[in-house]
């Protein structure tokens, strides 16, 4: 036999039918979806941080370097013995004023323009969140996981007039008290667009954030500095009081201002021991000229020396003329505020402050637009600070 006829006694396979060609790659898709879904895993915390650098940069970049923008992790509560579980990354933006001192829309957009290309390339989906005014809040979603929080802050536009009368005319500044644990009621407080000044507390919960987004939103922010009272009581964890030395005055005090970044000033909590103390007040005063700091005396005792020791200091200070809300009713704010005002027209300027009661809230929102109306300008408490 030749070689030719042991080949062609060689058994060929059977010929396909279309059938079997079609299970055949029915079956390659099956698997390849399930590889696919193999690999289709959460982002990792890295992978979330890189996009949310990524989102950081776009900001940046839409509005030519002039945006605010901050970025701050958002953990899951910690387990004891482990680690902690990254949940989102929050991005807040800060849209830039225009030569009119208005939001830039421009810069706006073209944000927005930005964070759509990047969401597109990381295949994440919007969602859409509850806002307040002067705040624009939105998800991006990645396999159902939340990466990140988006805030797009329009900051609060300058109420002072401009005109030559209004130098002339009554200054009011309003100061809010005791932030620092409930976001709650610093959104309730970003709803009135009026140059209020907030004091916050230190080594709260929300100290830091608040009083970031405080900032974020054009309001000014003083840190609430907890001073010893004549009670005994320790009202706060961490407090000021007579008898520390000046080492511990100096750690005790930086050690607050850490947790309320962007204080451009200070007005003592409680205090009515610490701040009729001498050696005290003449520890401290320095330490706030060295970071540039104002001070409003709150005048929780007639004996204070807070005041003339800031003087004495070189600091730039002024003192509280009127509590609007010792009194929570109403009607006894509204008489405050009416007082507040009166202390204005007659002396050219008042500090009126106040907490974050919703009675409080309620009085601000329906007065503050009636004294800006009759002529009384609005202000920050540093712009009083002599």
């Amino acid at each position: 036999m030749t070689r030719g006829s042991n080949r062609q006694d060689q058994p060929f396979p059977p010929k396909s039918s279309p059938k079997h060609v079609l299970f055949y790659f029915l079956g390659v898709v099956l698997l390849f979806a399930a590889g696919c879904k193999k690999k289709s895993v959460p982002l990792s915390a890295a992978a979330v941080r890189g996009i949310t650098r990524e989102f950081v940069f776009a900001a940046r970049n839409a509005s030519d370097g002039r945006a605010e923008v901050g970025m701050r992790p958002e953990y899951a509560a910690r387990q004891p013995g482990k680690a902690q579980v990254l949940v989102a990354d929050r991005v807040y933006v800060t849209i830039p004023l225009n030569k009119q001192g208005q939001p830039d829309r421009t810069a706006h957009d073209a944000i927005e323009q930005e964070f759509a290309r990047v969401a597109a390339f990381h295949h994440l989906t919007r969602v859409e969140r509850p806002g307040a005014p002067g705040l624009e809040r939105f998800d991006y979603v990645a396999q159902g996981r939340r990466t990140q929080s988006i805030h797009l802050i329009t900051p609060l536009v300058s109420a002072v007039a401009s005109t030559p009368s209004a130098a002339h005319s009554p200054r009011l500044a309003v100061v809010i008290d005791d932030l620092g644990s409930d976001p709650a009621q610093a959104d309730a407080l970003f709803r009135l667009s009026y140059r209020l000044t907030l004091s916050v507390l230190p080594h709260h919960s929300n100290s830091t954030e608040i009083a970031e987004e405080a900032h974020r939103r054009g309001y000014q922010v003083m840190l609430h500095l907890p001073v010893a009272s004549v009670t005994g009581a320790l009202d706060e964890p961490v407090e000021l009081h007579p008898g520390m030395d000046s080492s511990t005055v100096e750690n005790t005090f930086a050690a607050m201002l850490e947790t309320v970044p962007y204080a451009s000033g200070v007005n003592n909590h409680e205090g009515s021991l610490g701040t009729s103390d001498e050696k005290l007040m003449d520890e401290l005063m320095p330490l706030l000229r060295q970071d540039k700091l104002f001070f409003i005396d709150s005048r929780t005792t007639a004996a204070t020396v807070a005041e003339s020791a800031a003087h004495a200091a070189g600091v730039p200070t002024t003192r509280r003329n009127v509590f609007l809300d010792d009194d929570i009713s109403t009607t006894a704010i509204r008489k405050q505020f009416v007082l507040a005002i009166h202390d204005a027209r007659a002396n050219g300027s008042a500090v009126a402050i106040g907490h974050p009661h919703p009675e409080t809230l309620q009085v601000l929102t329906e007065m503050l637009p009636e004294a800006e109306h009759e002529g009384v300008t609005l202000v920050f408490a540093s712009d009083l600070a002599r």
